[in-house]
């Protein structure tokens, strides 16, 4: 069923009533995630002018429909913009608060440094979503705090890791036990070559894995002022 937005708008906004059973049936047969999205804006839309509040991961999480895609994992990003989704391709959703200034400010510095060291511009981003595709069928997606491509990657919004050369999470409070395990798992099933994992620590290590067969194998360990003295034709990179 293709209905514009206004027309979305101006069904949730009559569903609400009981004497509407056309729209409620028209409702249900639209994406959950799609309908719920819907709701929120519309909800938000009404109590702007008197909260002016984005919507909570908690509200988000009340409309989530019990099998979640990556096309409703956007949707409900659409509708909280304080908090990244991710979903394992098990089909386990996580929800992050948005990173800190440190956090930040090492995913910078990577960066600059890859561009220094002569990666294109268009070959590196941060927080850019990828089809994580798993070991049993699966489609999980994630969004890794730096991702390195061999090559320059068309527009989207969860895009394919046949191009990816590094992928880089940074550790942030909360986070160790899914980056240094499950992403870990799961990026190795994935066949991306490399994957660095950075904590927050005084010395702000990277833990540097290459992908062997199908598992990962520590390649180095390092502070990460070591790491930016280094050349990254070191790391297969150039």
């Amino acid at each position: 069923m293709d209905v514009d937005d206004g027309e979305l708008l101006r069904l949730v906004g009559e569903s609400d009533t009981p004497d509407q059973p056309t729209n409620q049936t028209r409702l249900q047969r639209m994406n959950p995630a799609v309908t719920a999205v819907m709701r929120l804006r519309h909800r938000r839309n009404r109590a702007a002018s008197r909260y002016d509040a984005p919507m909570s991961s908690e509200a988000v999480g009340r409309y989530m429909p019990p099998v979640v895609t990556l096309d409703d994992l956007t949707a409900m990003m659409a509708a909280d913009e304080n908090h990244r989704y991710e979903i394992s391709p098990e089909g386990v959703v996580s929800i992050m608060p948005p990173p800190g200034y440190n956090h930040a400010i090492i995913a910078t510095r990577l960066m600059v440094w890859l561009a220094q060291g002569g990666v294109p511009a268009e070959h590196i981003a941060q927080a850019v979503g990828l089809r994580i595709p798993g070991r049993d069928g699966g489609i999980g997606g994630r969004i890794p705090d730096l991702v390195v491509w061999s090559k320059a990657q068309a527009d989207g919004v969860w895009l394919p890791v046949a191009d990816v050369l590094l992928v880089v999470e940074i550790v942030s409070p909360g986070s160790e036990g899914v980056d240094t395990v499950t992403k870990r798992s799961e990026y190795a099933a994935a066949a991306i070559p490399q994957y660095w994992v950075v904590d927050q620590d005084s010395a702000q290590t990277v833990s540097m894995y290459r992908l062997d067969g199908d598992q990962y194998v520590t390649q180095a360990t390092m502070p990460l002022a070591w790491v930016l003295n280094t050349g990254i034709d070191e790391y297969g990179l150039g």
